[in-house]
Formats: C-alpha cells, structure tokens, sequence
C-alpha cells in the first residue's frame, strides 16, 4: 500500500508542472488513490461516485466564489464545513460511516501531498532559477 501511495504521489509531482491540464490530471490521481483507500465494492462504487462529483463541485464551485469575490478563508473554510456536513449524510447512502471517515481522511491526505509536492517544486524552480541547482 505504502509503495502504491508514493508511486501515486511521485507520477502526480510529475503532472504538476502542466498548467492547463493540471486539475484534470490531479483530479484523476485523486480519485485513483480514493478508489484504492476507499476500497468499494462495485456496487458501492455505483453509487459513490456520482454522490462524489456533485460534491466534488460544489467544492470547486466554493474555491472559484472564493477567487471571483475574494472570500476569506474562514468563509471558505465555513461553506466547505457545511458541503461536507451535507454529504456526510449523502455518502451514507452508498457506503458505511467507516467509509466516509476514510473518504474524508484520504482526501485531506491527498489534498496535502499535493501541496507539499507543489511547494518543493516551488524551492527547486527557484534554486534553479539562483544557479544553486544542477
């Protein structure tokens, strides 16, 4: 498990640097690595997945009011707190509460790994960038 998470993580710093497609190619590791620690059954999956890109979209839909209007980031935080809660109750319909505290869990992890592997590509372009790097 532990191999197949780096091996995920190292192919997503990889796709990092793209820009146009970045949030299409982030957004398929992610949910190849939710796929993996959810661990669904088929029909579970069947009936995840749709609860998940409704969710998926209010989310991004939150973090594109935040860029249009300039939210701070306790509203930010608030209205995801709220999406969340929602489908707490929206998620127990296709898996078990289990489930959906790994689901929630893994997603802070993936969330994470994704912008600490942002920020040392960051550090390197910027090594680089001084000569301090090969």
């Amino acid at each position: 498990m532990k191999k197949f998470i780096l091996i995920l993580f190292l192919f997503a710093g990889t796709l990092v640097r793209a820009h146009a497609q970045d949030g299409e190619r982030i957004e398929a590791i992610k949910i190849a690595f939710l796929t993996k620690k959810l661990d669904l059954s088929p029909e579970e999956a069947q009936r995840f997945w749709p609860i998940y890109n409704r969710y998926n979209d209010e989310i991004r839909g939150i973090k594109l009011e935040q860029k249009q209007k300039g939210l701070t980031e306790l509203e930010v935080e608030d209205k995801i707190l709220g999406v969340r809660k929602k489908y707490n109750g929206e998620f127990g319909k296709a898996i078990s509460a289990e489930k959906i505290n790994t689901f929630f869990r893994s997603e802070k992890e993936f969330g994470a790994a994704i912008k600490r592997e942002m920020q040392e590509r960051r550090m390197e372009r910027q090594l680089e960038r001084k000569g301090l790097r090969n």
